[in-house]
């Protein structure tokens, strides 16, 4: 496997816990400018993949390279508010952070929370929530972004709002992207690479190409593949949008 420019690569990673396999002889690859969603049922080993791969958990087996002085922003799926302990956004965001005020002014901006800066952690709606964890992840202006189910407690309006900002930072920012997301109808439009997990991987590539795969149809079914297969992988969600929303209205 090339490492030369990769920002994190592994070879034959295997995570066995409790007499059971978790992951299995896995291979990835994550370079500059990379956009990788990895997509799954429950119980594949997308989150134990995430952690082995930033360094919070060892595997059993195989081998995890990392790029020198690698900066890694992460956005986890949620976390857990004592509403008994006060904390304002801005010293949420900050905390155990080296910044400067101008970082912090740019990324309030551009994550457009300017009004919450100031209100306590624990009336955030989860939109609100959301959008501090990404401006938290994306403080130290990390080389490589890694979101674990970053929309998942948001309704199809968040969802859409939300993936569109990610696709934003994506676009101006000179960074990496690694994303699990079991929104699969919204991984057309928001990543360059689908990788398919279950405890091993199962099939990658482009999305288009993912779709058409026996082993994701086996997977996922045979409606999912022919939705996602109609889309084109652009940077323009105007259609998608609209039959997204469309949907939601005749459900």
């Amino acid at each position: 496997m090339k490492t030369i420019n990769a920002l994190i690569s592994a070879s034959n990673v295997s995570v066995i816990k409790h007499h059971k396999s978790i992951l299995k002889n896995i291979d990835i690859q994550i370079n500059k400018n990379d956009f990788i969603t990895i997509i799954g049922p429950n119980g594949a080993g997308k989150t134990m993949l995430l952690k082995c791969l930033m360094g919070f958990y060892e595997p059993n087996f195989g081998k995890i390279q990392k790029k020198d002085k690698l900066k890694i922003g992460y956005m986890p799926q949620s976390i857990n508010v004592i509403n008994t302990v006060p904390i304002t956004v801005k010293s949420f965001i900050t905390v155990r952070k080296k910044y400067d005020d101008v970082s912090f002014k740019q990324v309030i901006s551009e994550v457009d929370i300017n009004q919450l800066v100031n209100k306590q952690l624990s009336v955030l709606s989860g939109g609100e929530m959301q959008r501090v964890l990404l401006a938290r992840s994306l403080l130290n202006n990390p080389d490589l972004l890694v979101l674990d189910e970053p929309a998942q407690n948001l309704d199809i309006s968040g969802q859409l709002s939300f993936y569109k900002l990610i696709q934003e930072i994506y676009s101006k920012r000179n960074i990496s992207i690694l994303m699990v997301s079991h929104d699969l109808h919204l991984v057309m439009v928001s990543t360059k690479k689908v990788l398919c997990l279950s405890n091993h991987i199962c099939c990658s590539g482009k999305p288009q190409q993912v779709a058409q795969d026996p082993e994701f149809i086996s997977m996922f079914g045979k409606d999912m593949a022919n939705m996602m297969a109609v889309y084109q992988h652009t940077n323009h969600t105007s259609q998608i949008d609209n039959q997204l929303i469309d949907g939601e209205k005749n459900n």
